[in-house]
């Protein structure tokens, strides 16, 4: 055979090669379209069924209104536990979908569930609350990490328009599909039986078939690539709104940092203010009193021994006014000792008793330390002050990268940042470190503001209180 021969046999071979790999693909993405479709149906499916299985047993159940009330309670309970593993299972699939058939990797960003801490007091710490029971924390627990959590909300979210989206996508090419190739085999077999004679009618159905077939094989990869498109964007959202959170950071960080700059502006005037209108006037009447005593010396002794007295007495309170002005700007016992025994301390100098429960292992960097101290000492004062409280307690506790701080009182609740500067001068200096302030205070009471900060742990501790305050 000639080269020219072997050129010319070689174009139809490799065209129909061609078309075979296209209808392979195509047939592959039909194939794929269907089994989507039904994937889609499955989970919603399963949960009316399991809606009508409800219903029908809480109207079927014999008993008092109470007793069909309980079999409705349970049964609601078990359709939610069932929504959230098919919301969890649909979201696994579909992710697994879209590595396998695009080679695009979606990850799971869920939280991971805190273990429970048991602190001082035989309570157990769920990462949201405190427990006394072990069971009721465990169930806690798991409740407000699948209500918390924003990742197991989209997969509900999925779960719900997941079918509408194949509705739109993936079920008219696999019946565009699947209605022209059956039309095409009834209508060829039509003829096949009136052979020889012809029917304009089954040709028409054939032509119409193959239309139908071929247009459900050329749509079916796009069909994919769009549903594929539409379940990133709810799995994923951070994709496409990074952006917009990388404005809302960038907003929040220049409001924390004016806050910041304002608040240390307005530090740096109370202290010289302070200092001019306290220990700078008391050493210069100190001085000028000397200058007194130096005239008095030879001529009035007993007057310039008076002097002597009042010019001691004066440095003493000089003094005491640097030493307040100081503790006021650092206590030396947080600079030495760490924020656990400097709000250990805080508690030995409150009128109320104070319960104080702390836990931990490291001491947390100087500036964290500092905010906490100051935000404690604030919210102490207010329960002395406006609460009426006979007992206050304190929760110190670092987990999974948070400081978080419980401050609870007994007293007559009510609480409300708008009506004092306290609470939120506290939001401002825990926004520098962007920490949080929640405020829970019901009239009557009790009142508990918990603060949470993200926290690395530095050094040792170097604590020797131990116990309660």
């Amino acid at each position: 055979m000639s080269v020219g021969e072997s050129t010319a046999a070689e174009g139809p071979r490799a065209e129909w090669g061609r078309i075979r790999t296209w209808a392979g693909e195509r047939l592959n993405a039909v194939w794929r379209c269907s089994v989507l479709a039904v994937r889609a149906g499955l989970g919603p499916a399963a949960l009316c069924l399991g809606l009508v299985v409800v219903a029908v047993v809480t109207v079927r159940s014999s008993g008092e209104d109470l007793s069909r009330l309980l079999v409705l309670a349970v049964g609601c309970w078990a359709l939610v536990v069932a929504a959230f593993g098919l919301g969890r299972a649909n979201a696994r699939w579909s992710r697994r979908q879209a590595e396998e058939w695009f080679d695009i990797r979606i990850p799971e960003r869920y939280r991971p569930v805190r273990p429970l801490e048991q602190n001082d007091r035989g309570h157990w710490w769920t990462g949201y609350g405190y427990h006394q029971r072990r069971a009721t924390a465990q169930a806690s627990r798991y409740v407000n990490w699948a209500v918390r959590d924003p990742e197991n909300w989209r997969d509900q979210a999925w779960l719900v328009l997941n079918p509408p989206a194949a509705a739109v996508t993936a079920v008219p090419v696999a019946a565009l599909f699947g209605l022209g190739l059956v039309t095409v085999v009834v209508a060829a077999a039509n003829q096949l039986v009136s052979y020889p004679f012809y029917s304009a009618a089954d040709a028409q159905a054939i032509l119409l078939g193959l239309a139908a077939t071929l247009t459900g094989l050329a749509l079916a990869p796009s069909a994919l690539r769009l549903h594929t498109r539409w379940m990133r964007r709810m799995l994923d959202p951070q994709g496409g709104a990074s952006r917009a959170e990388l404005v809302e950071r960038v907003q929040h960080l220049t409001s924390t940092r004016a806050d910041a700059v304002g608040d240390q502006a307005a530090e740096l005037r109370r202290i010289e203010r302070d200092l001019h209108d306290g220990a700078q006037a008391r050493l210069v009447a100190i001085g000028m009193t000397l200058g007194t005593i130096e005239h008095l010396m030879e001529s009035d002794a007993p007057a310039a021994r008076a002097l002597l007295a009042e010019a001691r007495q004066a440095s003493q309170k000089a003094l005491q006014e640097l030493r307040d002005l100081v503790r006021g700007i650092h206590p030396p016992v947080l600079a030495e000792r760490g924020l656990e025994d400097a709000v250990r301390l805080l508690a030995l100098d409150s009128p109320l008793p104070v319960d104080v429960c702390a836990d931990l292992p490291d001491r947390p960097p100087a500036p964290v330390e500092a905010a906490v101290y100051f935000s404690v000492c604030e919210l102490l004062t207010n329960a002395a002050k406006h609460s009426g409280a006979a007992q206050v307690w304190v929760d110190i506790l670092h987990r999974a990268g948070s400081l978080r701080i419980t401050v609870t009182d007994d007293g007559c609740g009510g609480a409300d940042p708008a009506r004092g500067s306290g609470l939120r001068g506290i939001e401002r200096r825990l926004g520098t470190f962007d920490g949080v302030l929640a405020l829970t205070s019901t009239p009557g009471g009790p009142t508990t503001v918990t603060m949470e900060l993200p926290c690395v742990l530095s050094s040792r501790r170097t604590s020797t209180f131990s116990g309660k305050a």
